[in-house]
């Protein structure tokens, strides 16, 4: 029998993108979730097969794991989902991935590593466009700047989002934006570092942008052992008014009945971005590094739109580690598989825009690499 693949929370939005990407594959996923009636409607119309499970139950996850060689956790918020479903994977000897991007949940991951280890487990998160896109090119900068002090990551063009993605966003109503600092974290305010970025998008030139909360401080950190890390968002006026919204009126978005009353509010937004949205859209990565001499590095990695680009990047890396490219305790995309993994989906290319003969244009491997001048 070929290695198992299990998808859990196959129904939502990304989860979707990520068992049709799987078939197309021919990785015959296993679709698995709460809901009965909606996993099994999904998995007829991919012909797969299904499993039903709820997080909150130990034995119910061991069973749908008992078999299985892979799990790929698409279930939001991954706040209430990371810790069981990891836990059950190590318990079962199942590798573990996720889409996530909450640095709380890495935080919470990464605890769980020397268990993992023990286990013969890999604790693998935020293996779509949060965070391979952006751990990729930050690995791939820190070598170019080598020794690098500081990393600064900005993610632009990000105007789309799902209702499991907002809903992921409200929780974290109420908290400060963390930073590294000399390797450690630290609290800043929500909204109170802002940074201009040369996205590159659309003929705009330089954009503002704003620190956010954001998996890269743990996964960038590992990765790249860079002490001081920042990431942000491209200001635009949804962003700025979230976060100023967090700053200023988080003590109320953060009690319990304001936190329901947003996350029912989600129901009001299309379930995600539609296909015709998607195929139109590209979205950016920058990263910039200091040298211990003042020097600046920069890079930008250009991508197709976020959802699309999950689907594509957890089909790579989910073909290495069911081709046994796979080391037990938590591990980060580049740390596996260098910085160079998103160069291999299609729509892909990186600049590095300091090159003394202008920025070097590096396309997917499916292309060939050109240069163009600045």
């Amino acid at each position: 029998m070929p290695p198992a693949l299990l998808i859990f929370g196959a129904t939502g939005f990304t989860g979707r993108l990520c068992a049709r990407a799987a078939v197309e594959s021919a990785l015959r996923p296993i679709l698995a979730g709460r809901n009965r009636e909606a996993v099994a409607a999904l998995a007829r119309q991919l012909g797969c097969d299904f499993r039903i499970a709820s997080p909150t139950s130990r034995e119910a996850l061991s069973r749908m794991l008992c078999d299985v060689d892979l799990l790929l956790n698409a279930a939001g918020p991954f706040s209430a989902t990371a810790g069981p479903l990891a836990l059950a994977c190590i318990a079962t000897g199942t590798h573990y991935t996720d889409l996530g991007a909450d640095p709380h949940v890495f935080e919470l991951l990464l605890d769980l590593g020397e268990r993992a280890a023990a286990a013969g487990v890999m604790i693998l998160p935020g293996v779509g466009f949060d965070v391979v896109a952006s751990d990729c090119l930050a690995l791939h900068v820190a070598k170019r700047a080598e020794p690098a002090v500081r990393l600064r990551i900005a993610l632009g063009g990000l105007a789309l989002i799902s209702q499991g993605s907002a809903k992921g966003l409200i929780e974290h109503a109420g908290l400060p934006t963390p930073v590294r600092r000399d390797g450690e974290l630290v609290s800043i305010a929500p909204a109170s570092l802002e940074r201009v970025f040369d996205f590159g998008l659309d003929g705009r030139g330089p954009q503002p942008a704003l620190a956010v909360s954001w998996g890269d401080v743990i996964t960038a950190y590992h990765s790249t052992g860079v002490p001081n890390i920042e990431v942000y968002f491209e200001a635009i006026p949804a962003v700025r008014m979230m976060l100023l919204g967090n700053r200023y009126y988080g003590w109320l978005m953060s009690n319990p009945l304001s936190q329901v009353l947003l996350k029912t509010s989600t129901a009001l937004l299309p379930e995600g971005p539609s296909d015709r949205e998607r195929e139109s859209r590209e979205v950016v990565v920058v990263v910039e590094a200091d040298t211990e001499s003042g020097t600046t590095i920069r890079s930008r990695l250009f991508t197709p739109e976020a959802y699309t680009f999950s689907a594509r990047a957890f089909v790579a890396v989910t073909r290495r580690i069911l081709d046994g490219q796979a080391e037990p305790g938590f591990q980060t995309p580049a740390g596996m598989y260098g910085p160079d993994l998103p160069l291999e989906i299609d729509g892909v290319r990186r600049e590095d825009l300091d090159d003394a003969q202008g920025p070097a244009l590096q396309r997917t491997r499916r292309s060939s690499a050109i240069e163009r001048t600045a």
